[in-house]
Order: structure tokens, then sequence, then C-alpha cells
């Protein structure tokens, strides 16, 4: 296979010091900051992360183990870049872009260091429709052709961002390779410039984008204690936390499968190897919900495990973030699942610890917020530099130890994401999944969501999600005092709290991801909720006629309500139905008791 990067060395230096995956050397005056070198004998691939002077220090992405002092360091004029183009869809990728498959297939089950092998295949053949025509002035993001890549999504070929001028020439429509040319144009300063398929972008540079729209639209989940209590909107930024066992992943991979978004990026930075198998050998066979179509039509992995170099581990959520540009370019809604941010934060640690940097809390180093907003701040919906309208949703989990979520990773990550959702370990040791935690978590993208919710659902959207935060609320009060004393001794009012929230936190929050209700939609959560408040306001209202309790919520029909959440989405009749049951049980218990009341 060809090498990933063809370009000659331009100047060199000799390595001096070796210390893990970092690395000195001297001779480095020609060379630039970030640029990427190839070190030793076996072209180790490395990054230039400081320069001093003559020398400069270098973080490599792969085992330095052999490495000796006096070996050339060979420069190749080039930030860290990655391929973008036709094939990256349905692909697995380690976090400085090499496919793991190629790499399977040239090196077999252990890759030996200085493995180069090109991100995208160039032998494969596409169908190319072209858009553009010979004459045609575009510019940057204007696109010029098109392959239909999957069934599921249309990989479209643009003009690269800061180029324009007339095309000069157009790839015809037929059956090409992916290493060939897509156009040639010609600039305002006359020069003819080649733009093929397979372009490159380096991964720590964001694309640029002409506008950035307001977060208005909801990403919809289909989990209702997300879309219900603390949404997401497209191009927001949220973080799961969560100790050991609490479902960070589960969560992530049910966003995956039924998240709103065309095209999802799954980063396995540095988990554990069993768990991203899991993830290579289930995402094939998933099968995409809305489509029926296999869920890799749209979707992308990036696994790089807890015992691959921590270097590759830092550069993987960058390699994640620009593929998701490329593809918001195209005017898709794109989905980042970040898993787990925590482990990226400890390569930062690590190579922090191994540069004889001042460590800050925790040994963190002192810049772990900027990179932090680094990462998140790429997140947004916006006007590309093409006209068309896309998003990137950033989702990251984060494994503090031991559950803490003052630790620093997840203390800093809540400053730079708008939506928490929090993970309970006695919820998730109750089976209460998914267990987010109704108390730590929020969202400040509900009231600008709301507007959507309010026009394509119900116009009581927000109201209905205030109230029932309310009485999470106060049922969580009232918790403390069932502990204390036991629940005989509350007023009837705050014991309907009590049990309204538990109606609520059974027959809403709950949701099993292995039957039908694994997706509920909107309407879904807000007919559930809308029977649940019914009950209570009526409920509410025998209870101030002295009518006890134990009256209103001992009938099969309020049991019911539990079981809302079995109801296919489409059976409004079925919700109807449990309603009245409802009204009658409370109106039967109201008439027996004014009828009690008359015969004393």
């Amino acid at each position: 296979m060809e090498p990933k990067n063809n370009a000659k060395p331009v100047h060199k230096g000799t390595v001096e010091f070796v210390n893990g995956p970092v690395i000195k050397a001297a001779g480095m005056r020609d060379f630039g900051m970030r640029e990427v070198v190839h070190v030793g004998p076996k072209k180790l691939m490395g990054e230039i992360i400081k320069m001093d002077g003559d020398n400069a220090t270098i973080q490599v992405y792969e085992d330095t183990d052999g490495l000796k002092i006096y070996e050339d360091v060979a420069g190749t004029g080039e930030p860290l870049s990655i391929e973008l183009g036709p094939g990256l869809i349905g692909s697995f990728f380690d976090g400085i872009g090499r496919p793991l498959d190629a790499l399977l297939e040239h090196e077999g089950m252990y890759i030996s260091p200085g493995t180069t092998v090109n991100m995208i295949n160039r032998d494969r053949v596409w169908d190319i429709t072209p858009v553009a025509k010979v004459g045609d002035m575009v510019s940057g993001g204007m696109v010029l052709a098109t392959i239909q890549e999957t069934p599921l999504l249309v990989h479209k070929i643009m003009v690269p961002p800061n180029l324009e001028g007339e095309v000069m020439w157009i790839t015809p429509s037929g059956k090409h390779s992916a290493g060939s040319d897509a156009a040639k144009i010609k600039d305002a300063f006359g020069r003819e410039i080649t733009i093929p398929i397979i372009q490159r972008w380096p991964v720590r540079t964001p694309r640029p984008y002409r506008e950035r729209l307001l977060p208005n639209e909801p990403f919809v989940t289909g989990q209702r204690v997300i879309d219900g209590l603390f949404p997401l909107a497209k191009g927001g930024t949220a973080c799961i936390p969560g100790g050991f066992g609490t479902g960070k992943t589960v969560t992530q991979h049910q966003l995956a499968k039924w998240g709103d978004a065309q095209v999802v990026i799954y980063i396995g930075c540095g988990e554990r190897g069993n768990e991203m198998t899991d993830v290579l050998e289930q995402f094939p066979v998933l099968e995409d919900p809305r489509s029926g179509r296999p869920l890799m039509e749209r979707t992308i992995l990036i696994a790089n495990t807890s015992n691959m170099p921590v270097a590759a581990r830092e550069a993987s959520i960058y390699t994640g973030i620009t593929i998701a540009e490329y593809f918001r370019d195209m005017g898709y809604d794109v989905a980042i699942m970040a898993d787990s941010t925590s482990r990226w934060a400890e390569a930062l640690r690590e190579l922090s610890g191994r540069l004889e940097e001042i460590p800050a809390e925790e040994g963190f180093p002192a810049y772990l917020p900027s990179r932090l907003a680094e990462f998140y701040e790429r997140a947004g919906r916006v006007v590309t530099i093409g006209g068309e309208n896309g998003s990137v949703s950033i989702i990251g989990a984060v494994s503090p130890p031991g559950g803490d979520f003052t630790e620093p990773v997840t203390r800093h990550t809540k400053r730079f994401i708008r939506c928490f959702w929090g993970l309970d370990k006695n919820l998730a040791n109750a089976r209460h999944y998914p267990a987010i935690s109704w108390t730590d978590s929020y969202s400040e993208y509900a009231s600008e969501v709301d507007g959507w919710f309010c026009a394509n659902v119900d116009p009581r959207w927000g109201e209905v999600r205030d109230e029932v935060r309310n009485i999470l609320a106060e049922d969580n009060k009232i918790q403390q005092v069932i502990k204390l004393v036991g629940e005989d001794v509350l007023p009837d009012d705050q014991r309907l709290v009590a049990f309204t929230a538990f109606l609520i936190k059974n027959g809403y929050l709950q949701q099993n991801s292995f039957t039908a209700d694994s997706y509920s939609p909107p309407i879904k959560g807000f007919e559930i909720l809308s029977v649940i408040l019914d009950f209570y306001h009526k409920a509410l209202d025998l209870v101030r006629k002295d009518i006890p309790i134990s009256l209103i919520r001992e009938d099969e029909s309020v049991d019911a309500i539990t079981h809302l959440r079995e109801l296919p989405p489409e059976d409004t009749d079925g919700f109807e139905r449990v309603r009245k049951r409802i009204n009658e049980h409370l109106d039967r218990v109201a008439a027996e008791r004014t009828k009690k009341l008359r015969s004393e």
C-alpha cells in the first residue's frame, strides 16, 4: 500500500532524548511548530509540540521501543492532517486516521511501528455525477460533484475553503477511482488548480463557516428523560458523567442509534479493548431504525483503546471532529460520541508529566480547560461557506473516579457544555435506566427549543415540562422526610406528590432499550405526561375535599399509568382509554365519598 504521506523530507534533525512517546531532537531550527515528522529508521510518526532554539520536543504517535539516540528526524512540511473523501462512511480508524481493516490486511494482528497506509482506498471505484459545469464560477464549499456513498448518504465533492475561480474542467459522469481528480479551476491570478476527489485538512484547524445559527432546533434522541426534561439542541454540546457501571456507553449507543443525525461518529478514546470490540462487532449488524438499512451506512468509528499509544489518544478527538466538520459542510447534521473525554484528559496528563511541566490540580496540566474548550467549541449549527445548513453536536462521556463530579475533568467540562446528563449510581443499582439523575442534570437549551416542541408536539410543552420538574423537585424534599419518619405521617397532598413522582419515574423516565419502547418520539412522551398530570390535578382536587389518598391510588386504572410506555406511539386510542378509566375511577371515588357524607 502507498504511504499516507508521500512528501519528501525537506529537513532533518537528530534524536537526543527519549522518554516514552516524548522525544527531544537537535538540529530542528528549520522545522515548524505542529509539523509532522518521521522519527528513526522505522519512520515513526510524530508531531512537534515545543520549539526551543535549535531543539524541539516531539510527541510520537507510535511505540518508541528500540529508538536510539542520534537517529534521524525527518520533516514532512505539513501539520497533522487527515484525508477527506468518499469511503469514510462505514470505516474503522485508529486515532491518527489509519484504517484498521487495511492495517489488518497489511500487517496482520499486530501493527509494526512505522506502518503507514492510506486513510482512503484510492483504487476503489465510485459512480460520480458532476454538478458544476465548465465555465461556472465557484467558491469554497460549493459542490462540484456527488457520489452515492451509501444508500443512506450522498457524498458531495466540494471546492476547498479559500479557493474560488472558473471551472476549466470537470470530471465526466461515470465510474472513477477515488484517487482521480474532480475538477480544474482557474483562480483570479490565472493559476490552474487541480482539485482531487480526496482532499486533506489539518485536524487541529477548525473548518470555516459563514454564520453560526441559534440552537433552536432540538436534537431528538427518542429518550424521554432527555427530550422531555433535558433536551439537547442540534449543534449543541452535552456530557454524560457517571461512575463505573452507570450506563455511559449504553446511553451513547442509544443516542448513536436513535439520535436525529444523518452521520454519527463514535470515538472510543482510551476505552477498554473488549468494550471497543463490542462496538466494532455490534454496529455493523445494527439496523438503522428509520430506514431499515445497516446503521454503519451512516456511521464512522474511531478506535483508540487504552493499550494503544497514549499520544494517538490525544489526537483521536481532533480526527473525529474534523471528519464531522467535513460532513457538516455538506449540509448534514452530525453527532459525535466521545467515549470518554476523561481518558483523553489522562493522556494529556501523562504527556504533560513526561514533558516535566508543572502540574495543576490532580496532576492534570494547567491547559486542560483550554483544550476542552477547543474541542467543544467546534460544535455548532451553522450556515456553511457553501450556503448549506449543517450542524455538529458533541456528546462526551466523562468517567470521574468514584463518580466524583467535583474532579477537574467533570468540573471544567461543565464550563463549556450546556447540557449535563449526570448518571446516578443509586439509580443504576436499582435497575432504573437510563440512570440520568433528574436532580443533578440540567439543560440550558430547554428555553431555546421550547418553540419547536410547542409547534411540532403540543403548545403546552413548556408548561408540562416545568410542572413535572417541580413535582420531582418537591418529591426530592419529601423523600428525605419519608426516610426519617415514614410516609404515613405525611399529609395527603404531600403523599399525592410522592405518588405522582413515582408514576413519572416508573411510567415516564424509565425506558427499556431492548423492547419497542427503546425509541419514544416526543409526542408519545407528552401523551404519557399529560395522562399523569391530568390524574394529579383531579386527584389533588379530591384530596383538598378530604378524600383519602388511599382511595385514590388503589385501582387498576391508576396502575395502568406505569404501563403506558409499552403502548406504540401511534396508539392514541390506548392513551385515551387509560385516561377515561382514570377519570371514571376518580369520579366514582368522589361520588361514593359524597354519598357517604350525606348518609352521615
